[in-house]
């Protein structure tokens, strides 16, 4: 069989992601926060980027013409590509490219931008929170040890998690170090009365037995129930302990009341971890009978074509100018990539309010059900382009921040052949638990009965277990109060 080479024109047609487009989508799901780290980002990268005024209209038009001269001889996409930003420049209104997606003037948002976010201090923004592990390691170092046991204290205190406990037991530190194992436990013991008190343990049993020995307490029924019986007090067990202690229930109690007063993860309150504060994407004012939608530019640089490189643009070599060309594309691109993205999330926040009217004037208990493409229908976009931009944004409404997602939620049917939200009926169920009795809560059939009667809805119990365990609510049983 002989081979032999050919050639064959194939005219074929395929959807290429360009980097400019996979930008502009990058963009779309950026929340606030990383969406102005990446603009900053830019900035530093892009020389021909700047942040300050509004660029002249005609200088950048020009800018644009002299790029797209110098671009002809490459292929047809750069061309598309910067005939594409020339019509972007030649349209958009740069003074408000960020700020024309509000229905309230300028001027005034402009105001409000000046005063401090709402729910963040000062000590929240400024303040160091000390570690734990630096909180003990201080302690250590005002104590009387030798080199060998300050060795030994730092392995300990290295060796803690975030709770307060120790991870590593004391043949292993002893080994690691070459060191009795006695010496190991007697350091340990000077640590575990360090502040927090309790730190160290190895259990929680030994946590709470050495916050009873700090307070001087020795009561031996209290001693036991903590020692022996930690379990039985957690599952509410609380007859059997009477009758083995001989004791009455308001004795028992008074038990409890102590034991609740000490800390079981001592080192939780020196934990490392830092408060993340939510800063909304938009906020929805009610204005009379309507809403208003205001897009959070606070924070967003405004950006610009820098003004030295433009005016020298002409004076560059070749190779300069294929640079500069390419940098001004990046630029033009961000800067409508950043305008594509507030005109879509003001658009989907449009028709949210639409659809979800009834939130907005009454709460979550009118929330309706709602599903991604009901909105791409309604706006005209793509249903994955609407999850983009639903995804970690927040809206500041009359009743609370919510993200953006909260709004899109399943549909249980109602006897009357209408629907209700999902969201409303976690709502209810809030609602009854938090009014139930404390001595006789409701049980899940229970709920659901109530909830056929009011709602008229057919909610089974396993649904309903369901919903109140996504809203982190205990079951009946240990819901319970015995006292």
């Amino acid at each position: 069989m002989a081979l032999e080479l050919r050639q064959q024109l194939k005219l074929t047609q395929q959807l290429v992601m360009t980097p400019q487009l996979q930008q502009a989508i990058k963009l779309l799901q950026l929340s606030r926060l990383e969406l102005v780290e990446t603009v900053q980002k830019e900035l530093l990268e892009n020389p021909l980027l700047e942040e300050g005024a509004s660029p002249d209209v005609a200088e950048i038009h020009e800018v644009d013409r002299e790029t797209s001269q110098a671009d002809d001889t490459h292929q047809e996409v750069g061309r598309e590509e910067s005939s594409q930003a020339e019509d972007m420049i030649r349209s958009a209104d740069w003074e408000n490219y960020l700020g024309e997606f509000s229905s309230t003037a300028r001027q005034s948002h402009q105001r409000d931008a000046e005063v401090p976010e709402e729910g963040m201090s000062f000590e929240a923004r400024l303040a160091l929170k000390p570690s734990l592990e630096g909180h003990l390691h201080w302690q250590l170092r005002l104590g009387k040890y030798t080199e060998q046991e300050m060795a030994i204290g730092e392995i300990i205190i290295g060796n803690l998690d975030s709770s307060g406990y120790l991870q590593a037991s004391m043949e292993e530190i002893a080994q690691g170090l070459n060191v009795d194992q006695g010496l190991v436990e007697a350091v340990l013991t000077r640590i575990q009365t360090f502040d927090p008190v309790g730190v160290a343990a190895r259990s929680p049993k030994e946590c709470l037995l050495i916050q009873l020995r700090a307070l001087d307490i020795d009561d031996p029924i209290l001693i036991s129930l903590v020692s022996e019986h930690l379990e039985d007090l957690e599952k509410r067990r609380y007859k059997p302990l009477t009758r083995k202690f001989r004791i009455s229930m308001e004795e028992l109690k008074e038990y409890l009341d102590i034991i609740q007063t000490l800390d079981p993860m001592p080192g939780s309150h020196y934990s490392s971890g830092e408060p993340h504060y939510v800063s909304p994407d938009v906020f929805v004012y009610r204005y009379d009978e309507d809403f208003v939608i205001v897009l959070n530019e606070e924070g967003l640089p405004r950006l610009s074509l820098n003004s030295y490189y433009v005016d020298n643009m002409h004076a560059k070599t070749d190779k300069e100018k294929e640079y500069f060309q390419e940098k001004v594309r990046s630029a033009v691109w961000l800067m409508k990539s950043l305008y594509q993205r507030q005109r879509t999330l003001y658009k989907v926040m449009e028709s949210i309010v639409r659809f979800q009217r009834g939130f907005f004037e009454d709460g979550v208990s009118r929330l309706k059900p709602l599903i991604l493409k009901e909105v791409a229908e309604d706006i005209g976009m793509h249903e994955s382009t609407v999850s983009r931009i639903t995804t970690s944004k927040y809206v500041s409404t009359p009743h609370g921040i919510y993200e953006l997602k909260f709004f899109f939620n399943s549909a249980l049917d109602i006897s009357d052949g209408t629907q209700v939200g999902s969201e409303s009926v976690k709502a209810l169920i809030k609602q009854l638990i938090g009014e139930e009795a404390p001595k006789k809560p409701l049980s899940d059939e229970e709920i659901g009965d109530i909830l056929h009667k009011t709602l008229q809805v057919t909610i089974a119990r396993r649904t309903v277990a369901k919903y109140r365990s996504a809203l982190g609510i205990e079951s009946s049983s240990k819901r319970k109060q015995v006292f």
